[in-house]
């Protein structure tokens, strides 16, 4: 399989991975929820994984891609705060855990890159 078919394929297992985590393990995802977001952090848990599961399926389905990966780019732009909550709360933590924090803050860039990408690639066939 030529790289640009597996690539919207790779991005739909990567937010179908975190989507189930976020269902499976939601404690963690809780603690990033930005405490600006009216309701509990649960629900905002939830809703994320909830979504991350949705842009997989739209990702994956040929007819349904480019939608789903300009989806996946804004939505990866939306959760960028609470990558910056994580690394806040988790400076003062060691090495190993506050570079895992402040690494994702920059690994925004590719992935957001990567899903405008995978729209790109998907325009003749929508």
């Amino acid at each position: 399989m030529p790289r640009s078919q597996r690539s919207p394929l790779l991005l739909a297992g990567l937010l179908a991975t975190a989507g189930v985590a976020h269902f499976a393990a939601p404690r963690q995802f809780d603690a990033i929820v930005p405490g600006v977001l009216p309701g509990t952090p649960r629900t905002w848990t939830y809703a994320s994984g909830a979504a991350e599961l949705a842009l997989a399926a739209g990702l994956a389905l040929p007819r349904t891609r480019k939608a789903a990966a300009l989806a996946t780019a804004a939505f990866f732009v939306g959760v960028f705060p609470a990558n910056v909550k994580m690394a806040a709360d988790w400076r003062h933590r060691p090495a190993r855990q506050k570079a895992a924090a402040f690494s994702r803050l920059p690994l925004q860039v590719p992935l957001v890159l990567w899903a405008r990408g995978v729209a790109r690639n998907a325009q003749g066939r929508s």
